[in-house]
């Protein structure tokens, strides 16, 4: 099957190529149009339904009208000289947040908007809420309906922000604004630039890497260029069939999917460069389209297990109770098999294509290079491995020491990210009131015995709420409109994302709630906190399940890839080291350096995923060269020295490239974004470098041929002299360096480690 298909690609190289650019085109227009529609901003609609967080929001949408795309944000008013308002004062303020909502907001058009863009022209609900006890200003709530990641909902927004500062500043009134959209677009307009700046800075990175390995403009071009096209058909086909499905999807699926697809698009691609030109090396008189086709289906089996790793990886998080989880794996599945099929077909046809002018002006491919430090790095592993095994478990195993103590942050950052207008606003509003009043807590209660809600059927209830620790301040009561349920909103005195009044609504809150909500009703608590600390719940039973299964699956592609029983062992037990001391070294940095709460709630599984599956590629590609050169005659060592000394470039180049994809993430918006970031590229650094390029070939040179238990190599039959005779593979052997005879003779094992 990869055979036939890297085949039809190098013999028809453009019809393959004319065929992904109309795919290309066609879907990556699709999947931007329609992202937004394919999109679900809320955390808890992604819970499912058994969650007391969830239940409350039903209670909300059925008998308070509260939708699910719904953003309440906070509007601060006060007098522009600094005084206290003054009866009249409020008057405006009530009379103005009339206006407001009388008056339609029209979404702007822009010149650039694409197609089946939405209009989110409406009108938005402003209600008075509260005055400060101080009379420093007054607070109104706002409500606007509309994806909150949607370009065009923020363009509402802000012109719904520039009809209210106008409208008060007509009577000498000031304006602040803070909570969901207000932050959103804050942030957003904060790091647009800092965003821009970091994506040409990381496709210059790439360039510029391609440009020094490869010394060749097209192979620096190129492999962006078909992972571009290949990356938008994947995104566009994720976009279409979640729109067609009517799936949700998270807001940061999207943009994983790009890092995702940009790294491991350009790996495979990598993959395939490097062993290209060594082929055009060793056959000079080999035609680029007969080259191009022996590579690929060569390479092509060590890319499909890679791919395929990912996609057993990601797929399992379809058995995970937090929807966000279960949409973002398969999503990322799906990606990674589009990205599989480019690379078996478009991007063996643009070899078959180019040739040898795919390095041109490099004259690197006349004559076989001088030996360089991979050459060095394999004679060094494969001489004396003991050592290099010791010191790589000691750096694992440093860094892992970071787990103790670790925790995680489930508060999405608890407002310390960057200070914008927002948080300004915010902390204005926590100096004089509750923090919780910009978010409030909400109890839930509906008569289940068929009867009517009446204030002083709850009066017990609201009193021992007002006793809770921690509680600032409760509001009156609102019932519904047929009096079947009530609201009763609290006001944490902490900031509702931070980890304490997390806390405090899944113990105290909840206890009292259960304690004392009137007989023949039912009770539930909502908000910002309570979802949160339900997610922390979900999130915990997911780890206990995704892990053993997805590492499950990863050991039977190994399995099968790898016809062994010991070497899929190494495999796993060095990517594990590498998740430990990665994860660990993403708790020394946020947790115990930054202070931060702890690691966000996302991580761990995010990174395992991440890390085990894309670390394990390297980790294919290293394993299945060595097996490869241990088939040839001579000794074993010698040929790990060989696999290092060709496969180190790719890897180590390869690694540079997904880790600068995935870094460009730490300097983003968003606390949980930029830890993701940080952890997944250093863990990548740590997998191509110290697992690929170190620790697993060190192994595999202590245990010899014995690593392939059961089987064993064809070439391990055989003891030859360290000068092996020509093998019947398909490229001939070379005459080994000074530094395999070194490796591959019979000195006295205290010479050679």
């Amino acid at each position: 099957m990869i055979r036939a298909l890297t085949g039809y690609a190098t013999r028809s190289p453009w019809k393959v190529i004319a065929l992904w650019a109309v795919l290309g085109i066609a879907l990556t227009v699709l999947g931007q149009a329609l992202v937004f529609r394919a999109t679900q901003a809320s955390s808890g609609a992604f819970l499912p339904a058994g969650y007391d967080s969830a239940a409350a929001l039903r209670v909300a949408e059925r008998h308070f009208g509260a939708r699910p795309d719904a953003n309440p944000s906070t509007v601060l008013v006060a007098r522009s000289d600094g005084e206290p308002l003054t009866a009249d004062d409020e008057r405006h303020i009530d009379a103005g947040a009339a206006k407001l909502t009388r008056r339609p907001v029209v979404m702007p058009r822009s010149e650039d908007a694409l197609p089946f863009a939405r209009d989110h022209s409406q009108r938005p609900v402003v209600a008075a809420a509260m005055t400060a006890p101080d009379r420093g200003f007054r607070l109104l709530s706002v409500e606007l309906t509309g994806n909150p990641t949607d370009p065009g909902m923020q363009d509402l927004y802000r012109a719904f922000r520039e009809q209210a500062r106008a409208e008060f500043a007509e009577a000498g009134l000031r304006t602040g604004f803070t909570g969901g959209l207000a932050d959103t677009v804050d942030s957003a307009d904060a790091g647009k630039t800092r965003t821009t700046v970091v994506g040409i800075v990381m496709l210059l990175v790439i360039v510029l890497l391609h440009v020094l390995v490869f010394r060749s403009f097209l192979a620096a071009l190129l492999p962006l260029l078909a992972v571009s096209v290949i990356g938008g058909a994947a995104a566009g086909a994720v976009v279409g069939s979640a729109v067609l499905a009517g799936i949700d999807l998270d807001p940061s699926t999207p943009q994983l999917i790009n890092v995702v697809l940009v790294g491991i698009g350009i790996d495979y691609f990598l993959f395939l460069l490097f062993r290209f030109r060594e082929q055009l090396r060793d056959r000079p008189e080999q035609s680029g389209r007969v080259a191009a086709r022996e590579v690929a289906g060569r390479v092509g089996t060590a890319i499909t297990s890679a791919a395929l790793t990912i996609v057993a990886a990601f797929s399992t998080l379809g058995v995970a109770t937090f929807g966000q989880f279960r949409v973002l794996g398969p999503a990322i599945a799906v990606a990674v098999l589009v990205m599989l099929v480019g690379s078996l077909t478009l991007m063996p046809a643009i070899l078959a294509v180019t040739g040898r002018r795919m390095f041109w002006p490099s004259r690197g491919l006349k004559g076989r290079p001088r030996e360089g430090a991979a050459a060095r790095v394999g004679d060094l592993v494969a001489g004396r491995p003991l050592r290099v095994v010791f010191a790589s478990v000691a750096l694992l195993g440093a860094l892992a020491a970071g787990l103790a103590g670790m925790r995680m942050d489930y508060g999405q950052g608890g407002g310390d990210g960057e200070r914008t207008a927002a948080t300004e606003t915010a902390a204005e509003i926590a100096g004089a009131l509750p923090a919780g009043v910009s978010d409030p807590t909400g109890v839930y209660v509906t008569a289940s015995d068929g009867g009517v809600l009446a204030p002083e059927r709850l009066g017990g209830l609201v009193e021992a709420l007002r006793a809770v620790d921690g509680v600032g301040q409760v509001a009156p009561i609102v019932l519904s409109e047929d009096r079947k349920a009530a609201r009763v909103d609290l006001f944490p005195t902490a900031d509702p994302r931070r980890p304490e009044v997390r806390d405090l609504v899944s113990g105290p809150i909840r206890d009292t709630v259960a304690a004392h909500r009137p007989a023949g009703t039912e009770a539930h608590v909502g908000g910002t906190a309570a979802v949160f600390a339900d997610i922390s719940e979900a999130v915990d039973e997911d780890l206990r399940v995704v892990f053993p299964v997805a590492a499950a699956l990863i050991a039977l592609i190994l399995l099968v890839l790898l016809r062994s029983l010991l070497a899929p062992a190494v495999l796993m037990v060095s990517v594990g080291l590498g998740f430990a001391a990665t994860l660990g070294a993403s708790a020394l940095v946020f947790q115990h350096g930054l202070g931060r709460t702890g690691v966000d709630f996302t991580l761990p599984l995010v990174l395992f995923l991440f890390v085990v599956a894309l670390g394990t590629d390297y980790n294919i590609l290293i394993a299945d060269r060595i097996r490869e050169e241990m088939e040839r005659p001579g000794p074993a060592r010698a040929a790990v020295a060989r696999a290092v000394r060709h496969t180190a470039p790719a890897i180590a180049t390869a690694g540079l490239v997904l880790a600068a994809s995935f870094g460009s993430l730490a300097v983003g918006p968003g606390s949980a974004t930029r830890q993701i970031g940080f952890a997944t590229a250093l863990g990548i650094l740590l997998s191509a470098f110290v697992l690929s390029i170190a620790l697993v070939p060190a192994l595999a040179a202590l245990l010899g041929w014995s690593i392939w238990w059961p089987l064993r190599p064809r070439g391990a039959a055989v003891r030859a002299e360290p000068e092996p005779s020509p093998a019947p593979t398909p490229t001939p052997t070379p005459t080994p360096t000074p530094a395999e005879r070194r490796v591959g003779s019979n000195e006295p094992r205290s010479r050679v480690g």
